[in-house]
């Protein structure tokens, strides 16, 4: 055991002296052990999940992630190597529970999903349903933040100003959020994503997205300055929006040439890698402007699914995402720390029944003025209920600024789970009742 020790405290001095070839081939040793024990786990969970248990294989991922991560089975050391997935010797506030290179390649994943899921998105039935997702967006924020906000009150975790408090401000902006990626892998793996309810719900989320992101802003921004300066606010709104516009508007105009070019240059698939260049481009770009990175993988695949290449592209991205995507679902699993859930337990239960219903009420409802009917309303509010890594995000910035507490960061952990694991349980069976 003195043998282990000493060898473990060695990789983590070596780890912290910061520089040398050395300790570089050990971050990438490392990263390299640990990417090759969330794969073999995650197809394992996804295959018993999807054949015995008849749930989605992404439930499966976020689970076993929870499983192995560092605040479980990852903790414990193994002979020779040390914890697999170890905390930071000094977790701060907001800091991440994995690795910055772990995590950046998680997020590498969700680019690639988001990609993928613009590439299989019809453009048409997109601008049909534009109307309807934004409607549905708007009540999906509205609802949440302003209830959420006011649950914090009866549950006696706002500041003294109430409602307009940091804390409940926050509260409610962690309950706008909507993750995309795990909706979309849901109706991607029942065949729905093109769907009439499946393009809403995404366009929906991308738009609801935008308007958490922006409310986000303000409220960091009122915590730093301490008075709202609605100039600020307006101008971060319009950079935000007009730039996705604008990102949006580009791909489309120019997908065309640019895929004249890849066909002179040979084949779809020899020429995946630019395809893939310009979504990793357009998510950074998008990060620099004040949006989810996200966000801007979507722009770029919704652009090339007006191409006449788009199913040589889908086919050919089909084995990077089954590389990447588990990837990120069983990061976003490591994040949750189970061990502080009994503490805020209660809280986090009442939260989490505010969290659900304002989100089905809140975007089914509007979706029931646009003809759709109830059982498709009931599934498209269903499917903005997931708050997964967005709502992580959000709940990390909170608390690395100082805005929310432990306590609070720990309730909205608790309703993260809940609709995370929830929304794939009943999306499932509602869209099984419609075979049509």
């Amino acid at each position: 055991m003195d043998t282990l020790n000493l060898f473990t405290n060695t990789m983590s001095n070596l780890a912290a002296s910061g520089g040398g070839a050395s300790n570089i081939t050990h971050i990438v040793t490392v990263l390299l052990i640990q990417i090759g024990v969330i794969l073999i786990a995650a197809k394992l969970a996804g295959f018993v999940a999807s054949k015995y248990l008849k749930i989605p294989s992404v439930l499966a991922e976020i689970g076993v992630g929870i499983l192995i991560g560092p605040f479980a089975l990852g903790a414990f050391p193994l002979p020779f190597f040390g914890p697999l997935f170890p905390l930071p010797n000094i977790l701060e506030a907001g800091a991440l529970p994995v690795s910055n290179e772990l995590f950046s390649v998680a997020q590498i994943g969700s680019i690639i999903l988001l990609f993928a899921v613009g590439l299989e998105t019809d453009f048409k039935t997109f601008l049909k349903y534009s109307g309807p997702a934004t409607v549905v967006a708007l009540g999906g924020v509205i609802f949440p933040f302003f209830l959420g906000a006011y649950s914090s009150v009866l549950l006696g975790i706002a500041g003294p100003a109430g409602i307009w408090s940091l804390e409940a401000l926050f509260m409610g902006s962690i309950l706008t959020a909507t993750s995309v990626g795990i909706t979309a892998r849901v109706l991607a793996d029942i065949g729905k994503l093109t769907s009439s309810e499946g393009t809403t719900i995404i366009a929906a989320a991308v738009i609801d997205d935008i308007l958490g992101i922006l409310i986000l802003s303000i409220i960091v921004g009122i915590s730093i300055s301490g008075k709202v300066d609605m100039w600020s606010v307006g101008a971060i709104g319009a950079k935000a929006i007009i730039f996705w516009v604008a990102l949006t508007g580009i791909g489309l105009l120019t997908s065309k040439y640019i895929e004249k070019f890849l066909n002179k240059l040979g084949s779809v698939e020899a020429n995946i890698p630019i395809v893939l260049g310009l979504a990793l481009l357009c998510s950074g770009l998008a990060e620099m402007f004040g949006l989810a990175f996200i966000i801007g993988a979507f722009s770029a695949g919704l652009a090339f699914s007006t191409t006449q290449i788009k199913e040589k592209l889908e086919h050919s991205i089909e084995p990077i995402k089954n590389f990447l995507v588990p990837v990120f679902f069983v990061v976003m699993g490591m994040l949750v720390d189970v061990s502080s859930i009994h503490t805020a337990l209660v809280a986090g239960l009442l939260i989490s029944v505010v969290a659900i219903l304002t989100k089905v009420l809140g975007s089914g409802l509007p979706a029931l003025a646009f003809k759709f009917n109830l059982l498709q309303s009931t599934r498209i509010g269903i499917g903005m209920m997931p708050r997964g890594e967005v709502a992580l995000i959000i709940a990390g910035i909170g608390l690395s600024q100082g805005i929310i507490n432990q306590s609070v960061f720990t309730i909205s952990i608790i309703m993260t789970i809940i609709t995370t694991i929830l929304a794939p349980l009943l999306l499932v069976p509602l869209f099984a009742r419609d075979k049509n």
